[in-house]
């Protein structure tokens, strides 16, 4: 198990109330041992002008998971997790209905955290894949 701090799904939702992942409607879902489920829905809020699943929608679904997952990796209230690089894969739209993401480390250094996160469909199908970079300081 990565964690360092035991992770429940009800105190993370809780913790993120008032925030941008709030505003989306994403909830953390399940925690494994080394990965973090979440769940977004594509509505009014995380959708783009044409209809579609904004792009940048499921990028602050990676990043904000991804620093979540790091913060609880890290267990260490006197450090910060700021990302320093994010980018994604838009491989297939999505018009309505929930995303689900699934986000795995790729490394986790003592200073900088790489995170791989894939985002499906309702139909299983792989939407986006983005990679973040986070930085342990403090």
């Amino acid at each position: 198990m990565i964690w360092n701090v035991k992770p429940v799904v009800e105190v993370i939702n809780n913790f993120n109330k008032g925030t941008l992942v709030e505003t989306l409607g994403i909830e953390i879902t399940e925690f494994g041992d080394d990965f973090v489920k979440a769940s977004m829905p594509v509505d009014y809020r995380t959708k783009q002008p044409m209809g579609l699943l904004h792009g940048g929608a499921s990028v602050a679904l990676s990043e904000s998971i991804g620093s979540m997952a790091s913060w609880l990796v890290i267990g260490d209230p006197n450090k910060s997790i700021v990302g320093i690089e994010v980018n994604a894969n838009h491989l297939k739209a999505a018009r309505d209905g929930v995303v689900y993401s699934i986000t795995r480390p790729v490394r986790l250094g003592k200073t900088l955290h790489v995170w791989n996160t894939e985002i499906f469909d309702e139909k299983n199908h792989l939407i986006c894949i983005s990679r973040l970079t986070v930085m342990i300081v403090g």
